[in-house]
């Protein structure tokens, strides 16, 4: 692969790949100002057009040529490629050292191989040094993404986890809370735990309870939040006698459930024969170890020994 160099005008570029890069606006800011202070110090890399125009694909340096754009530079340092499209953007995904692409820009990249240039997944695994699972659950990511998601991505306004994980299965099942959803998360940004937790909630949700969780995901969170300090402020108020005695009512409700479900369980499942000992033999010891309990309080002598230690002479 033969490599040309030298300063380009911006507008002799061609940004074609601009839509499989991922927005970072706090790399970004950083990036603009090392550009200011230091110059460009790392060059963009392009082809030539295979459409036979004098313009040069752009390859790498999409961020680079927004900062330059940015401090209202005119020229690039770029590196040319002689090779293809194809053999250009594999070499860049396996030779990348700036930075590592995320795994929505692996996808997207894949895609645009797929798509403009042809080739199938498993010759992009052989390029690429994968195998061909691994490009096919790249693929997978951009299966049934809604294209404003997919824009809330690229943005940065969204994290690639978010938009496979919560609004892709959300939009599959209910597209229109998918929507409303991706509006609030435009306005107020939520970190990965909160949006779990917000759909682990939303699942088991009745439907008036959605649409309240949907329009108002933060009001949701600090209902959790306050209920889990109640939680805390009840265990710490209770002791661990209240901890107990809340297992034991834990317990009790968990064989009352099983006796309502027995009618049910004709013949009764042999999961449940076989346990049977074994729950035997843990309440029998639950019952040995609560007996000898009482008749020796270790904590009661372990108190009077400190209060009789405590009260004797210190030797001379």
């Amino acid at each position: 692969m033969a490599v040309n160099g030298g300063e380009l005008d911006l507008h002799r570029l061609e940004l074609r790949y601009a839509a499989t890069r991922v927005a970072d606006p706090g790399a970004a800011r950083q990036l603009t100002a090392s550009l200011e202070r230091c110059g460009q110090l790392v060059p963009c890399v392009a082809v030539p057009d295979p459409g036979g125009s004098d313009r040069l694909v752009l390859i790498d340096g999409y961020r680079r040529i927004a900062a330059l754009r940015r401090l209202g530079r005119d020229t690039v340092i770029v590196e040319c490629w002689t090779c293809d499209l194809a053999s250009a953007l594999i070499n860049l995904m396996v030779r990348r050292q700036d930075r590592g692409f995320a795994a929505i820009e692996q996808a997207l990249l894949l895609r645009e191989l797929v798509i403009r240039e042809g080739l199938s997944q498993r010759e992009l695994a052989a390029r690429t040094g994968h195998d061909v699972s691994w490009v096919n659950r790249r693929l997978q990511l951009l299966t049934g993404l809604p294209d404003s998601v997919l824009a809330a991505v690229r943005a940065g306004e969204l994290s690639s986890w978010a938009a496979s994980r919560i609004l892709v299965p959300l939009a599959r099942a209910n597209g229109e809370h998918a929507a409303r959803l991706l509006q609030v998360l435009g306005r107020d940004r939520l970190s990965t735990r909160d949006l779990k937790q917000w759909f682990d909630h939303y699942q088991s949700g009745n439907r008036a309870g959605r649409e309240r969780m949907v329009d108002n995901p933060r009001l949701l969170l600090r209902a959790l939040a306050d209920r889990q300090v109640e939680r805390r402020s009840a265990a710490l108020r209770d002791g661990p006698e209240g901890a107990v005695a809340s297992e034991i009512r834990q317990i009790e409700a968990a064989i009352a459930r099983l006796r309502r479900r027995l009618p049910s369980l004709r013949p009764v499942p042999e999961v449940l024969i076989t346990a049977m000992p074994r729950v035997k033999a843990a309440l029998a010891a639950l019952d040995n170890t609560i007996t000898g309990s009482v008749t020796h309080d270790n904590s009661r002598d372990l108190f009077e020994r400190a209060c009789s230690e405590g009260a004797r002479p210190y030797a001379a």
